[in-house]
């Protein structure tokens, strides 16, 4: 039996009922309401069998909104949503309320919007950390910065059991003549084998996000397969923001052809087991 394929990295949200700072109209293609019904069809084109749905604001609203997603659709295997991590007390009263609903599998704040490129390892941020460890949570980490990914093997040593995955591979410089910071980096955070990473939103650096090719990509995809092995990558689509970069099918094209050169069992790894390994979802919900 083939096992489901998983976009790991997927959004849904509505301006009218959930705030969202980084919201303008520069993004006007998708500075509206997006639910996972606009983008089934191109899902089941794509052969794309389920979703993780991941948050997109620092707030509880959007995280209702993906409940909401999940209970009208059973292709919605998993949910990433949001705590605050700086007020551990009210995180804790969250993740409790979580703990009836398997899908609740993970936490991510926007960190990457924080003025102080250290919010993470402020005090109350890392007890908030702990909440999630103790609770068997994972966390995605937004480390859109050389910065935000160097902290990674810190807090790596501070939480030694937080399952943690770098979204976006943590934005390598694709378009841009130097790899450096990026290249080293991304090697020190996976030397910790609980760090996964996210093949997903890996546009061009150079400022138009639709001038990627799988060739631009490739170089970095490369590096993050070395470094991290198939069991710890996984495939995220990255819709609806994946609009402003040519499209889910373009995204969809771009990631099939970087796995043409790797075997059937590390493609399989890389759209679907490690998404399902990492967030521990439940073989029952992905019909396997």
């Amino acid at each position: 039996m083939t096992f489901p394929i998983i976009d790991a990295h997927q959004h849904v949200w509505d301006p009218n009922r959930a705030h969202y700072d980084w919201m303008n109209d520069s993004l006007a293609p998708i500075n509206k309401k997006m639910t996972l019904a606009d983008l089934l069809p191109e899902l089941r084109t794509a052969g794309i069998d389920y979703t993780v749905q991941v948050q997109s604001a620092d707030n509880s609203d959007d995280t209702r909104l993906m409940m909401e997603s999940a209970a009208a659709h059973n292709e919605v295997a998993a949910i990433v949503g949001y705590v605050p991590l700086e007020r551990p007390e009210q995180a804790a009263r969250i993740v409790e309320s979580w703990k009836d609903d398997t899908r609740m599998v993970g936490v991510r704040c926007l960190v990457h919007n924080q003025p102080d490129p250290e919010w993470l390892l402020r005090p109350n941020v890392d007890e908030g950390l702990t909440v999630l460890e103790k609770a068997g949570l994972t966390f995605d980490v937004v480390a859109e910065s050389p910065e935000l990914l160097a902290l990674l093997p810190e807090l790596s040593r501070r939480h030694p059991e937080l399952k943690m995955v770098v979204d976006h591979l943590g934005k390598p410089p694709i378009d841009l003549d130097e790899r450096e910071p990026w290249w080293t980096a991304i090697a020190e955070a996976a030397e910790n084998p609980n760090v996964f990473a996210k093949v997903s939103g890996l546009y061009s650096a150079s400022g138009d996000a639709a001038a990627w090719t799988a060739d631009s990509v490739r170089p970095f995809y490369e590096r993050a397969l070395d470094v991290f092995g198939p069991s710890r990558l996984m495939y995220g689509g990255d819709w609806p923001i994946s609009i402003l970069a040519g499209g889910y099918r373009r995204v969809w094209a771009g990631v099939s052809a970087l796995l043409e050169g790797v075997d059937a069992v590390d493609r399989e790894a890389i759209l679907g087991r490690t998404a399902a390994d990492f967030y521990s979802i439940d073989d029952a919900r992905i019909g396997f």
